[in-house]
């Protein structure tokens, strides 16, 4: 089968790698470095599986029928599934998903395509591929949400949680396409994935076929409680930090009830990454003539969340002030969300940033993914040594151990020192 995908990001390359190894799959991006790259065997974002499975297919270990390419002829023509995987950012102007790319998209693929299944791997507003279907009458789109962690994108593909798929339970054609797009999804995963035994006592790969608005909420509402879950117990560090408590104890005890369990409960300055924020924000938006107080207060809560840790970090820089240091830098240790990775697209340690700044505070951003001089006029080095000697007070969003020997300077809320 040949199987189309649009956008070579985190989730567009990690479905085409994991639908490769038994399907002929075209991806296509329009940057000509990406698609060198790739056709060379080199991953163009960090993630170790991608890595690895990009170098088996170089050194024949891992025969994949791979193939990147900048030609959308190349890639739409004569396939069966055609996956988007493109950027929508969330546009704080029309409080709104931007899904112009996605269109954008999807016109493309019917230009050379009028008969492939289209699959929107984006996320998208709760509505929107109904709504698309009603405005073009394109009866062949259905949607399938992503359900993945930067830096381990195609990990979480191999073992995934859940498949879902949304094709509207009036259209049996719609229905039977995303029924076969979750089996070649699921034919992908790894093979012990499928005699799994899940919590609930089930066998094998969850696999859901809803429709198309239902699949959207669940991507959504999904985002939203673990976006939850960050802030509760970035909440609960806050409280025990401002009473003098312990909060590792405090958090190791509430987890230890079964309901709970021990899972996203380390704290941080906040949830960020490319998804929590902009899902939580858009479902949001779709509540708009629906009552609610906690998805609001979802929202609500990672700006105080980054509040107070700015004030934490600025009421070091005054003890700085105070111990002969007339104009303390802060550096700033790492601009990635999480460890592994190297996106740092709406990172919670960038509020950080933007509120100590403003405070006239001088920061040094030590990055080495980020090829620039500055980030937002901040300078940016790759020498950890010089970087380390230049500040004195270090703020990381999450711990490592090559800031060990600076301990004494780190501020970090990474209690469990883990991603």
């Amino acid at each position: 089968m040949k199987i189309a995908v649009a956008g070579t990001g985190y989730v567009g390359l990690s479905v085409a790698l994991l639908l490769s190894q038994h399907n002929e799959v075209h991806a296509l991006d329009i940057v000509p470095e990406k698609v060198e790259l790739l056709n060379n065997g080199k991953s163009p974002i960090v993630d170790r599986e991608i890595t690895a499975f990009l170098d088996g297919n170089t050194s024949g270990e891992r025969p994949l029928d791979f193939h990147a390419t900048l030609d959308p002829a190349e890639a739409y023509a004569g396939a069966d599934f055609a996956v988007v995987a493109t950027p929508t950012n969330y546009d704080a102007q029309k409080n709104y998903f931007d899904t112009s790319s996605v269109e954008a998209a999807i016109k493309a693929i019917r230009a050379v395509n009028p008969t492939a299944w289209i699959v929107i791997k984006s996320t998208i507003p709760v509505g929107y591929t109904q709504q698309l279907i009603d405005e073009t009458g394109d009866h062949r789109i259905i949607f399938s949400p992503e359900f993945l962690r930067e830096g381990h994108a195609l990990y979480d593909n191999l073992h995934p949680s859940r498949i879902v798929a949304g094709a509207p339970q009036n259209d049996p054609e719609a229905v039977r396409a995303a029924h076969e797009f979750v089996k070649l999804l699921a034919d992908g995963a790894d093979p012990a994935e499928h005699d799994r035994t899940n919590h609930d006592g089930s066998k094998g790969i969850p696999q859901l076929v809803v429709g198309p608005t239902e699949a959207e909420a669940i991507k959504l509402f999904s985002n939203t409680y673990l976006a939850l879950r960050v802030a509760y117990f970035n909440e609960l560090d806050t409280y025990a930090e401002s009473r003098g408590l312990d909060p590792q104890e405090i958090i190791d005890g509430v987890c230890l009830d079964p309901r709970i369990r021990n899972g996203y409960n380390n704290p941080s300055f906040g949830y960020g990454g490319y998804c929590l924020p902009k899902d939580t924000k858009q479902l949001l938006a779709n509540y708009s003539d629906v009552p609610q107080n906690l998805i609001g207060a979802i929202v609500e809560a990672n700006r105080t969340r980054k509040d107070f840790i700015a004030d934490e970090i600025l009421a070091r820089v005054a003890e700085a002030k105070t111990e002969g240091n007339a104009t303390p830098v802060v550096g700033v240790y790492r601009l990635t969300m999480k460890s592994g990775s190297d996106n740092f697209r709406q990172s919670a340690i960038q509020g950080v940033m933007k509120r100590i700044k403003a405070k006239g505070v001088d920061v040094v951003v030590y990055e080495p993914t980020l090829d620039a001089p500055d980030f937002f006029g901040s300078p940016v080095t790759h020498d950890l040594a010089a970087f380390k000697a230049e500040a004195d007070v270090i703020v990381a969003n999450r711990w490592n151990d090559d800031l060990a020997d600076a301990g004494d300077k780190v501020f970090t809320r990474d209690l469990f020192k883990r991603d």
